[in-house]
């Protein structure tokens, strides 16, 4: 070998170790570096005019593309069951347990209670302005937790916006890094940076939509959601959704008062027929818009028609005239079996017997449609009351179970639906989270190797050394020769 040879030979060589070098020191620098890819040095040997060498072909990104396939999936289910635990924990705050005086069976088992000390002192009027109160604070109850499902089914629809508004950014993110992939590549540049920029932002995408990642040329990538819709391929897709200011009792996606979701292309990917953008974070906040809030909803309209109906018997109130409303009222009006949606809303208090309407407590133990006060002493009708609200019944109303019980027993039943749906909930979100950590402990230990780095700094140290004394030692010779 030639001394020209030689010399290359080494200076082919110090290059590689110079590369090898800022390579390792990148992979340890980003050892612990959430969605950085480790690299790795591609080197073959050289033959130019004969002479030998170490040829840099570029820098390699190590990723288990199967693993992170698996991270993002379990990634997706744990948002999921977060947003579905953190909802039914807040609807069952909202409802309240049994045991909890302020809660819809506490404020019922307090009328309950009040109509029972009533009767056993009819003439005593403090006693029925009891009665009257505690039944306005049912009516009340019923109002508020109605109200706030109402504001959850609003706060659900304004994050989906937000995840949306998101989304549209993140792929026209992962778009402008496919084509910065593949003009690198043109001019033989490493891509590594703008994969793990590209990795990131589909890891957030995944997270509200799971996601497939398909290669296409050049390194770009597209991406089509579980459901198969394609969001990304050469160009971003834009997710298009409508936000509603105010979200009622009536509106769902199936009136077209609330909105679903369409592609840019006018692609249906989300509505009450089809739904392709499932199993992440963006369904569950559908789930709870259209699913959970709506069933609570219903079962909610259920109770309180169960409670009006109760009321509205004339066998339990003879003075009722045929078609007057009861103690509870639909809006002041007597209550419709057709026209059940939204009536936890609308139930009020007979203004007949509410003093904050100019009713009077005395028709409670005289009769609602009574002319003038009857006999004081007389219980019968107040027992007659006690004795329909805690009358075992199986309710009308579709939305709750078919069961019989009181009306206490019904709103029992549905707080502990909610309860056991949340602790169903906390389980499923524990196995996710446990699977997560797993997976992301896996790809940590398939990442950067930092005891392999360590070992390759001494290699690259000797190469370095092997490399500079070879260049010395052509150094001395040319001297020697040129002393001649």
């Amino acid at each position: 070998m030639s001394i020209t040879g030689a010399l290359s030979n080494a200076l082919s060589g110090l290059n590689a170790v110079s590369r090898a070098a800022e390579v390792t020191s990148a992979n340890l620098a980003n050892a612990l570096t959430e969605g950085y890819g480790a690299r790795s040095l591609s080197l073959s040997s050289q033959t130019v005019s004969g002479s030998g060498g170490v040829k840099v072909n570029g820098i390699s990104r190590d990723v288990d593309q199967a693993l992170l396939a698996q991270r993002r999936e379990a990634a997706a289910q744990n948002a999921g069951s977060e947003s579905r635990t953190a909802h039914l924990e807040a609807l069952e705050g909202l409802i309240g347990t049994p045991d909890e005086s302020a809660s819809l069976a506490g404020r019922i088992a307090e009328f309950e209670a009040t109509l029972i000390t009533a009767a056993s002192q009819p003439e005593s009027t403090l006693r029925l302005e009891q009665v009257a109160r505690a039944a306005g604070d049912v009516t009340q109850s019923f109002k508020d937790i109605s109200s706030g499902i109402q504001e959850m089914r609003g706060e659900a629809d304004s994050t989906i916006n937000s995840m949306v508004e998101r989304m549209n950014d993140l792929l026209t993110e992962v778009e402008n890094l496919n084509v910065s992939i593949i003009s690198a590549k043109s001019r033989g540049q490493s891509t590594a940076g703008y994969e793990d920029a590209r990795q990131q932002m589909i890891d957030e995408i995944s997270v509200m939509v799971p996601v497939r990642q398909m290669p296409r040329d050049h390194g770009a990538v597209a991406l089509v959601s579980e459901g198969g819709a394609i969001l990304l391929d050469g160009s971003a897709q834009e997710l298009v959704f409508e936000p509603t200011r105010f979200v009622g009792v009536y509106q769902d996606m199936e009136n077209g008062a609330l909105s679903g979701i369409t592609l840019g292309n006018g692609q249906e990917v989300w509505s009450s027929a089809r739904q392709m953008l499932s199993g992440g974070a963006l369904a569950a906040e559908f789930a709870i818009r259209d699913e959970s809030t709506a069933n609570a909803q219903a079962q909610l309209d259920g109770l309180a028609r169960d409670l009006v109906e109760r009321f509205q018997d004339s066998g339990v109130d003879p003075t009722l005239a045929s078609g007057a409303p009861g103690l509870f009222t639909d809006a002041g009006a007597a209550f419709d079996a057709s026209d059940e949606t939204g009536l936890a809303a609308r139930i009020s208090l007979n203004a007949l017997i509410d003093p904050d309407a100019g009713g009077e407590v005395w028709r409670l133990r005289d009769g609602l449609g009574a002319a003038s006060v009857g006999t004081t002493g007389d219980g019968t009708l107040l027992q007659s009351l006690g004795a329909a609200l805690a009358a075992n019944l199986v309710p009308s109303s579709a939305a709750l179970s078919g069961r019989g019980g009181s009306l206490h027993d019904l709103a029992t039943q549905v707080v502990s639906a909610v309860s056991a749906d949340r602790l169903a909930s906390e389980q499923t979100l524990s196995f996710h989270v446990g699977q997560l950590e797993e997976l992301q402990a896996q790809e940590l230990a398939n990442g950067v190797d930092s005891d392999r780095e360590l070992q390759n700094l001494l290699l690259i140290e000797q190469s370095y050394a092997a490399n500079a004394r070879v260049i010395e030692t052509i150094d001395e010779m040319m001297t020697t020769l040129m002393r001649l």
